[in-house]
């Protein structure tokens, strides 16, 4: 195993209580942590990731809230890249929740089909599409509540779309944010309801939405499932999961992905600030 790299000083921060109530959902610190070193470790870690992907952002191309639900709900059992290579004949022949509503399902399907479980989610796409067009005027709805009745939408897409289209903040919990925040041991729950609880009772709630950005960024690129990259990682002095994965530097640089590895990353249009290449389009990889 290599050897764990030497932890900074840093300044002790005052514990808060999020808007939800910390006592209501929140993670047992691990062995020999307290609650209030937890939180301090919990928010080092983000501040840390801020600094390395300070140009974190949703990996969806979307230029509307519509275009945003769609594509998070073709998201699912995929990549962000596939959805990416899809959305735009997608959304050049259905541009609207009406357009999308009439759509021939057959047809749908055929646009759908690289993403995965196409029979599936055009059903939802058409569903969700009508429900926009006969319960909410075309347009999508700002709220939680609301955004959970529509077909083929739960709790972590209506986040998705909530943080990003809205400015509404939230935790988006996908299985790279689940996965990391309990190497973190900021939670052990495995229930997504349970980890959004427990990782909000962490933070204020300002910094929901690009805390999940920086998260599943890291699970992208260094944070592996089967091998992270740990001797590449940049917040490994304050994981306790430190040696999991591959620990020599030079190995472990190997291991990094997208734009930490060299390669294009997952947006056909990526924001100005992003320091790698876009994505190819489909079938030019």
């Amino acid at each position: 195993m290599g050897e764990r790299p030497a932890a900074k000083k840093t300044k002790a921060v005052k514990v808060k209580k999020s808007p939800e109530g910390a006592a209501v959902g929140a993670a047992e610190p691990q062995a020999g942590e307290s609650r209030t070193a937890l939180v301090r470790r919990a928010r080092r870690i983000n501040r840390e990731l801020a600094e390395v992907y300070h140009y974190a952002h949703p990996e969806l191309d979307f230029e509307n809230p519509f275009q945003l639900l769609v594509a998070t709900v073709l998201s699912a059992q995929t990549t962000d890249l596939r959805v990416n290579q899809t959305t735009p004949a997608l959304f050049a022949a259905y541009p609207t929740p009406e357009d999308m509503a009439a759509a021939d399902p057959e047809t749908l399907e055929q646009l759908i089909r690289p993403t995965g479980f196409f029979r599936a989610k055009a059903k939802s796409l058409i569903g969700l599409s009508a429900a926009l067009r006969d319960r909410f005027g075309g347009e999508v709805p700002g709220r939680l509540q609301d955004l959970v009745t529509l077909p083929g939408v739960g709790r972590k897409t209506a986040n998705v779309v909530l943080g990003n289209a809205f400015g509404v903040p939230g935790i988006t919990v996908d299985t790279h944010f689940g996965r990391l925040v309990r190497r973190w041991k900021w939670t052990d729950a495995q229930d997504a309801e349970k980890v959004e609880a427990d990782v909000c009772a962490l933070f204020p709630k300002s910094e929901w939405t690009m805390l999940s950005h920086r998260v599943i960024f890291h699970g992208r690129r260094v944070c592996h499932a089967r091998r992270p990259a740990c001797g590449a990682c940049p917040i490994a002095p304050l994981c306790p999961s430190f040696g999991e994965g591959e620990t020599d530097p030079e190995k472990a640089k190997k291991l990094l992905k997208y734009e930490m590895g060299g390669r294009p990353g997952q947006r056909l249009k990526p924001p100005p600030d992003y320091p790698g290449e876009p994505a190819p389009p489909l079938g030019a990889e």
